[in-house]
């Protein structure tokens, strides 16, 4: 199964002091607008991403259709597909996509340990 790309998204406090934070141990902007209060950062093939006010908790992130630069894939694992097999295997979902959409969308899970779990497909 076949995730896409994994990055750790931060709720942060102040996105400001988090920006300079992170880039004093060498992460640099990727994407985002810190006008909107979030940022994507990068350090080699690391992904943060910073989110103030968005979020509860840190989620983990992974996105299906896209490489670790953001470059749409050829082929990937749809995110209704995903939804579809972690399902079958008995996994419960807290937040689950319209199975007869198509296109961008998202769902999201918790571990054992209550740690969230965003599957988030941008294409």
């Amino acid at each position: 199964m076949q995730l896409g790309t994994f990055s750790l998204s931060l709720s942060v406090k102040d996105i400001k002091k988090s920006k300079e934070f992170y880039e004093k141990l060498g992460f640099e902007k990727f994407d985002g607008n810190i006008e909107e209060n979030w940022l994507i950062m990068k350090n080699g093939n690391c992904r943060l991403g910073l989110f103030q006010g968005m979020f509860d908790k840190n989620l983990l992130t992974f996105n299906p259709g896209w490489d670790e630069d953001a470059n749409e894939l050829n082929a990937f694992t749809d995110v209704r597909e995903l939804q579809k097999k972690l399902k079958e295997q008995g996994i419960d979902l807290i937040k689950e996509v319209d199975e007869n959409s198509s296109g961008p969308e998202h769902f999201t899970l918790e571990d054992p340990d209550g740690n969230p779990i965003l599957f988030d497909q941008h294409v």
